[in-house]
C-alpha cells in the first residue's frame, strides 16, 4: 500500500462518542469508497443483494476487473477517510486478492493516516490465520454477518456456520484487528425472544466494539417470499419491535451507544462509511452493482457479474444508471438520512417545516421528535412516521 496521508481534521471529531453531533455533522465531509464482492458459498434464503454462488472460476478475472475500474477512478482532491469491502460475502476470496484491491484503492485515491479499512466476513471464513493475513493487507475493521447464535434460527435463515464458529471467528477477528462488529438479524419465525436476547449477549460478552441489528425482511423475488406467499409465517412487526427493544437496552448496558437505528458502537468504534454515506458524503463504488455519489450525481453498475466483467474487460464503463437529485429531493434525502442517527439532523428547510405543520406538531407533542434545535427522532421505531410526514409535506 502506498503511503498513507495525514488525518484529516475533520477526523478530530472521532474522539467524540458514536452518536455525537460533532462527529455526525463532520461526516458529511469525508470521501470513501465501497467494493462489492458478490461470492457467496450459498445465497441465504432472504437475500436480495447482488450474489452469486458457485463461481469460483471467475475470481481473478473479478479482481482484475475491479482493479481496473479502480485505476481509472477520478481521486477526490484528498484521500479517503474509508474503504467497505461488501457484499456478497468478500471473504469468499483469498486474503491476497483482497489485499490487492486494497492496495489498488490505496495508490489510486490515497488514504488518511488513521483511515477505517473495513471487509466483511462470514464467520466460516475466519480464522486466526486468515484474520492475520487481512489485518498484514490493511484491514482495520472486520464485520461478521453472525446473524445468530441458535442453531435452528441459523438453519432457518440457511446460514452455514455453526454458533460456536461464530465465537472462534469473532475471537480470531478481536485478535488481529483493531475494530470488530457483528451483524444480528431478529425477528426470523420461531425466534423467541429468549433465544433473541441470548444472541445479542453471545454477541457483546466476546468483547465486540461494534452491534448491528437488522429485523428481518421479506423481500420480493428471494425464497422466503415464496415461501411465505406459500403459506410459511412470516416476521411479526410487534415482535421485531420489542426485540430491537431488548437489543438496544443491552448493548447500552455494555458499553455501546445507539448511534443509528440500527447501530450500537464503543467510543472511536463506529463505522466511518456508513456514518460518511448518511451524511451524504460523496464515495466512489466499484464492482457488481456498486453505487457512488460523486459531483452530486448517483450513478449505480450493472448488477450481472457477466455484464459487468464484459463491459470493464472490453475497456467499457459498467455504469447502468444514473441520478441527480433536484434540490428539493435532496434536502428530503438530509432530513430521512439524518433522523435516523441519535445525533439527529440541523433541521433546514424541510425539517423546520415538519415542525411548523400540523403533522410536526403532533409528533412533538406525542414525543416522537424534538421540539426545537436539532431535529432528533426521539421514538425510533416511530421513524417511519417521521418519514411520512416528510414525503407528505414534499407534496
Amino acid at each position: 500500500m502506498s503511503e498513507p496521508e495525514p488525518s484529516a481534521p475533520a477526523l478530530v471529531a472521532d474522539a467524540e462518542s458514536p452518536d455525537s453531533p460533532l462527529l455526525a455533522d463532520a461526516a458529511a465531509s469525508w470521501v470513501s469508497a465501497y467494493v462489492h464482492v458478490p461470492f457467496c458459498r450459498a445465497v441465504c434464503p432472504y437475500c436480495d443483494f447482488a450474489v452469486v454462488a458457485g463461481r469460483e472460476s471467475a475470481f481473478d478475472r473479478y479482481v482484475d476487473a475491479v482493479v481496473a475500474e479502480i485505476e481509472r477512478a477520478e481521486p477526490f482532491g484528498r484521500p479517503l477517510d474509508a474503504i467497505h469491502v461488501g457484499g456478497g460475502t468478500p471473504t469468499a476470496l483469498p486474503p491476497a486478492a483482497i489485499g490487492r484491491i486494497l492496495e489498488a484503492v490505496a495508490e489510486r485515491l490515497g488514504l488518511v493516516a488513521d483511515a477505517e479499512v473495513a471487509v466483511e466476513a462470514n464467520p466460516e471464513d475466519v480464522d486466526p490465520a486468515t484474520a492475520r493475513a487481512l489485518a498484514d493487507s490493511g484491514v482495520t475493521r472486520l464485520s461478521l454477518g453472525v446473524q445468530s447464535f441458535d442453531p435452528a434460527v441459523l438453519a432457518a435463515l440457511g446460514r452455514t456456520h455453526t454458533p460456536d464458529g461464530a465465537r472462534a471467528a469473532i475471537d480470531a477477528a478481536l485478535d488481529a484487528v483493531g475494530s470488530v462488529s457483528v451483524d444480528l438479524i431478529f425477528g426470523t419465525p420461531g425466534e423467541t425472544p429468549a433465544s433473541w436476547e441470548a444472541s445479542v449477549e453471545a454477541a457483546l460478552e466476546r468483547g465486540i466494539h461494534h452491534l448491528s441489528t437488522y429485523a428481518l425482511t421479506v423481500e420480493p423475488g428471494t425464497p422466503l417470499s415464496r415461501s411465505v406467499a406459500d403459506g410459511a409465517p412470516a416476521p411479526d412487526g410487534d415482535d421485531q419491535a420489542d426485540k430491537w427493544e431488548i437489543a438496544s437496552d443491552r448493548a447500552g448496558a455494555a458499553g455501546l451507544a445507539r448511534y443509528e437505528t440500527s447501530n450500537h458502537a464503543r467510543p472511536g468504534h463506529h463505522s466511518r462509511y456508513n456514518l460518511s454515506t448518511w451524511g451524504r458524503a460523496e464515495y466512489h463504488g466499484m464492482g457488481v452493482a456498486a453505487h457512488r455519489h460523486v459531483a452530486g450525481e448517483r450513478s449505480w453498475n450493472v448488477r450481472r457479474l457477466d455484464g459487468y466483467l464484459e463491459r470493464v474487460e472490453s475497456g467499457g464503463d459498467p455504469t447502468m444508471g444514473s441520478e441527480r437529485l433536484d434540490a428539493g429531493e435532496g434536502e428530503i434525502e438530509r432530513v430521512l438520512l439524518g433522523v435516523r442517527r441519535t445525533a439527529g439532523v440541523e433541521p433546514g428547510g424541510s425539517g423546520a417545516a415538519l415542525r411548523a405543520s400540523d403533522w410536526g406538531r403532533r409528533l412533538v407533542d406525542a414525543g416522537v421528535i424534538t421540539g426545537e434545535g436539532r431535529l432528533v427522532v426521539l421514538r425510533p421505531l416511530l421513524g417511519d412516521e417521521v418519514a411520512r410526514a416528510l414525503l407528505a409535506l414534499s407534496g
